[in-house]
């Protein structure tokens, strides 16, 4: 697994790493957004967009048959933080609503709740599910 990083328009370099489609993945996600976020002097991100990249990451692991992701973090903007996993299935998520009983079922719920917007982009060959933050949040 090798992260990269590249320039963007933006002047902020953009972080990814392709990774295993599997649970212990998860932590690497989180370990990138950390990374990322701290090289933008972004901590006060830090905790949501690690809560965030695990919520989408575990998304894939359940839901998809994909051998890997691809993580992604960015800064479209210099105002937004943009945290997005890719894989190869195209099934679109959708929150839903879990019993107090369920141990599950919350994680999109979560997105929303921790993120100015999030969506979904569909590609030729699967889709990317993304959840922007605003830079400025909390400071």
């Amino acid at each position: 697994m090798t992260v990269t990083a590249s320039a963007r328009p933006t002047g902020h370099p953009g972080y990814s790493e392709t990774l295993p489609c599997e649970e212990a993945s998860v932590s690497a996600a989180r370990r990138l957004v950390r990374t990322a976020l701290a090289a933008w002097q972004l901590d006060h991100l830090a905790d949501d967009g690690a809560l965030i990249v695990s919520e989408l990451m575990t998304n894939s692991v359940e839901h998809t048959k994909s051998r890997s992701v691809r993580v992604t973090v960015s800064r479209p903007t210099p105002d937004w933080v943009r945290v997005a996993v890719v894989d190869k299935s195209r099934a679109q998520p959708a929150p839903r609503t879990a019993s107090t009983t369920d141990t599950d079922g919350r994680g999109l719920v979560v997105v929303e709740a921790l993120s100015e917007r999030w969506g979904t982009d569909l590609l030729g060959w699967g889709k990317r599910v993304w959840a922007e933050l605003h830079t400025k949040a909390g400071q």
